[in-house]
């Protein structure tokens, strides 16, 4: 029995001295988990242990009250032959009981051995009450130590609920979260493709942009050579215009002075006519007179067209 006191001290001391503690997270639960594996490897070990020792707990037990009844009765009976002897040698002495009479050394003897008796069976029944309010005691302990576990169970399994939907959610968190990025993913790689078209697009419109600045400088520059060669064109034009109507006026003119009287028209005014024009200048017509003194006429201009 006081081995088997020791074994549940001990392992209550043990279950005192190793709380699990309370976890928040899954490495926690996890580390929870081993501690708990140990300490019930532990525990059924111990048990296994007090199994063995208090295998033969209830013989020795009865051995023991044996022996202590066996003592009881070893004394008893020492006192019975003592008293027996003290008869023998004192013959006088009657052994039937006579009431009043307290000499009688059987009576006394056996007296003895009961008042012995029942000090024991006085001490045992004080060791029971002491052991049972011991018992008691650890009763209440352990009542209180399981509603301690039963609470701390009931947290655990609270906590072990809450955590179990944290990670639901979570995991349905990811899943939501994988799916938007293999989205992103796709979205990005479509809008790099059309990114890299549109580059290209964008290489060839400039290219081509710049193939139509040159052809429209071409164009400008044949257009702008075109104008100025018109305008070459007019100028000449304008200048054998004026050439011509300079001429023409010259030849009204020496027409006209021809018409006039020759008594009105002089030497110096035929020369005069003569020069007008450009004639000498440019050579186009020339006058004279004859060896009769009659005036040449005019020859006509080499070259009227403005390209010779």
């Amino acid at each position: 029995m006081r081995c088997l006191s020791i074994a549940r001290t001990f392992f209550l001391d043990l279950q005192y001295s190793f709380p699990s503690p309370p976890s928040s997270s899954t490495a926690t639960k996890t580390r929870t988990m081993a501690e708990a594996s140990w300490q019930e490897i532990l525990r059924q070990r111990l048990v296994e242990r007090n199994s063995r020792d208090v295998a033969f707990a209830p013989i020795i037990d009865q051995y023991r009250r044996l022996a202590q009844q066996t003592k009881l009765l070893k004394e008893r009976n020492a006192s019975l032959l003592k008293a027996v002897g003290t008869v023998r040698s004192n013959p006088n002495s009657s052994t039937v009981f006579v009431p009043g009479a307290d000499d009688n050394p059987v009576r006394v003897a056996y007296v003895t051995s009961l008042e012995q008796q029942i000090s024991t069976l006085r001490d045992e029944l004080a060791t029971v009450y002491k052991t049972q309010g011991q018992n008691a005691q650890r009763l209440l302990a352990m009542t209180e130590t399981l509603r301690e576990k039963e609470e701390l169970a009931r947290t655990e399994s609270e906590n072990l609920r809450r955590c179990r939907e944290e990670v639901t959610v979570l995991r349905r968190k990811v899943d939501q979260h994988n799916e938007l990025m293999a989205e992103k993913d796709r979205t990005a790689q479509i809008l790099h493709d059309e990114i890299n078209t549109l580059q290209l697009e964008l290489g060839q419109i400039e290219e081509r942009n710049t193939q139509l600045s040159r052809d429209n400088a071409k164009l400008l520059q044949r257009w702008l050579d075109a104008k100025q060669a018109e305008v070459n064109r007019m100028n000449e034009a304008n200048d054998f215009y004026e050439d011509m109507r300079s001429r023409h006026q010259s030849v009204l003119s020496w027409r006209e002075k021809n018409s006039a009287p020759p008594s009105s028209v002089s030497g110096d005014d035929q020369q005069d006519v003569v020069q007008s024009g450009n004639g000498s200048a440019n050579g186009d017509r020339r006058t004279g007179q004859t060896k009769n003194g009659t005036k040449s006429q005019p020859e006509p201009a080499a070259n009227l067209s403005p390209n010779g």
